[in-house]
Parts: C-alpha cells; structure tokens; sequence
C-alpha cells in the first residue's frame, strides 16, 4: 500500500499529456497571415514525437484580436489541451489600451515562437506613391487624407502607423479591418491609399501591389529591393511591430504541462515538414523557446507602455 500511495505521490499531470485533441484558438479570419502559419505549424502534430494527437483550428475572429482572447481567457481549459496563438505586439498593445482585455503577457504562458513577419507599407500597383517620402510629403500637404489601412486597432500595423505619424510630425487616416487579407483587398480594390500590414501578405499580390519600406532592421531575403524605414530616415520603425507568432497556453496550467507542450511545440515547429512548407508559402519563420518569448514579451511591453500611455482607455 506504501508503495502504491507513493508511485500517485509522484506521477506527474504532464505524464498523459496530451490526453486528447488540441484546441488552437486563432483570434483572426480565416485565411489571413496568422490562419495560414497556425494551420502550417500544426502539420505533423499527430506524430508520436510530437504531440500525438491532431491541433484543430478554432477561428474567433474580432477587434484585432481582443474578441478571440477574451475568449481564450474565459472559456480555455486550464488542462493544456486549449491553447492560442499570440501574435505580438498586437495583445500586448490591447492589454495596455483596452479596459476591456482579459489579457496580458502575466496571463499567457509562452511555449515556442514559429515566426516573426515584419510590418511593409504597400500600396496598389498604380498608385503615384513610389517611396515612404511620397507618401509623407503628400500627408504633408494634405492632412488626414492619406488613408492607410491594418488588420485592427493597436496591432503591429496600426502601432507602425502611428510612429511614422510621430517621426514625420505628419497626420493619417487609420482604417481597421477584419484581418490582413480583408485590408489586401482593400487596397487592390482602391477604398484605400494604403496599408500596413504582414510582409507574407505582401508575398499574395505581387504584380498588383508596391511594398514601399520594411519596418525591420535589415531588408527580408524575401524582397531584398524593398529598403528598410531605417534607410528611409525613419528610425523609429526598427523591429518593435514585427509580428512575433507562436502558441501560448493560458495562466493556470499545471507546470510540467506547460513545460512539456513548450518542448513539443519547439520540436515540432523544427520539424523539416514545417519548415518546408512555411518555406513554399512565404512564411517568415523564425523558431524560438519558451525562455526567449518570455523575455521578448517584457521588453516589448515596456516599450508599449511607453508609446501607448496616450491611448490607455479610462
């Protein structure tokens, strides 16, 4: 009896983990940047190695986010088999603004990072704006005219927008949509100047957009032509909006579970199988652990914090 009572002792919540399929909550539409590298980066999930079992895609779309992770913090289960994908900046910028937002980086465990898309400013094939000075000289002269548009409020986007808008000392027009495949087709459709937006997104439309400046520290292999803000003088759009994406369990979750679904998560984001396929679709992977979105995550906020105190609701 001694010998049972201390083998339970010592079994550990994470040993049948996990005991079935796994939720993954993706707060944008379907179809969108972080739709898409959510469903690549779940492929081979059911191998043995990795999870065992199948991660099947919960869209909860809204608000550039808040809906799904308002949600994802009120009715997630706290037995790992609920998980979310964080898109950063986006929720921490929502946690800092919102009253409304369940959210923050103390609320989120972070398991492995699958991708890190910079912020690019494009705009419709015949648009007369060919450089970011086009378009800041014209805002110049025409002060809230320029309409650009982003997947949401306080998203990388919408956070880029808003440093060009300090830097240059010049004023434009915010658009929110739906999810950065809704603000593509805006633009190629002429209800806007502009956007914003995930430099995968840019990778759909090649022939019918100009990507005119990469938020990033150095030009993407992906589009080497394209300069950098930093080039263009605009030092302010460094790498702060690029869009971190990885998987995130909620606070509450046994620790070795947590522990144990960040080693798999990592593994299987390395898998050759993920990667090929993250490579065939544009996908700007970046594959990191648990222990460095941890730190990503304070620094980021505390650069938020900064440049949001303006826009905290009351």
């Amino acid at each position: 009896m001694l010998f049972g009572a201390t083998s339970a002792q010592a079994a550990s919540p994470a040993d049948a983990y996990p005991s079935g399929p796994i939720s993954l909550v993706v707060c944008y539409t379907p179809g969108g940047a972080t739709d898409l590298q959510a469903r690549l980066s779940a492929l081979v999930a059911q191998d043995p190695k990795y999870f065992g079992q199948p991660i099947v895609i919960l869209n909860k779309a809204g608000a550039g986010g808040l809906t799904g992770w308002n949600w994802f913090m009120d009715r997630g289960s706290r037995d790992g088999l609920t998980m979310t994908v964080y898109n950063l900046p986006n929720f921490i910028a929502q946690s800092i603004v919102k009253k409304n937002a369940k959210y923050s980086i103390r609320t989120l465990e972070p398991l492995a990072n699958f991708a890190a898309d910079p912020v690019v400013l494009f705009v419709a094939k015949d648009s007369p704006f060919n450089s970011v000075a086009d378009v800041v000289a014209y805002a110049k002269a025409n002060p809230g005219k320029v309409t650009l548009n982003g997947s949401g409020l306080f998203v990388g986007h919408h956070i880029a927008l808003l440093l060009l808008q300090k830097e240059a000392a010049i004023n434009l027009t915010y658009i929110p949509e739906k999810g950065g495949s809704d603000a593509l087709q805006s633009v190629m459709a002429g209800k806007v100047m502009g956007s914003f937006n995930n430099l995968s997104i840019a990778m759909r439309a090649p022939d019918k957009i100009k990507v005119l400046g990469i938020a990033d520290l150095q030009r993407h292999e992906f589009m080497p032509e394209v300069p950098t803000f930093i080039e263009q003088g605009y030092k302010t759009l460094d790498d702060a909006t690029t869009n971190f994406r990885g998987y995130a369990l909620p606070a509450g979750v046994d620790k070795a579970i947590v522990e144990k679904a960040a080693r798999k998560a990592y593994e299987m984001f390395n898998d050759p199988i993920v990667i090929e396929n993250m490579k065939k679709t544009g996908v700007p992977y970046r594959i990191l652990d648990r222990q460095a979105m941890l730190k990503i995550f304070e620094k980021r906020e505390a650069i938020l914090k900064d440049l949001l105190q303006a826009f905290v609701e009351q």
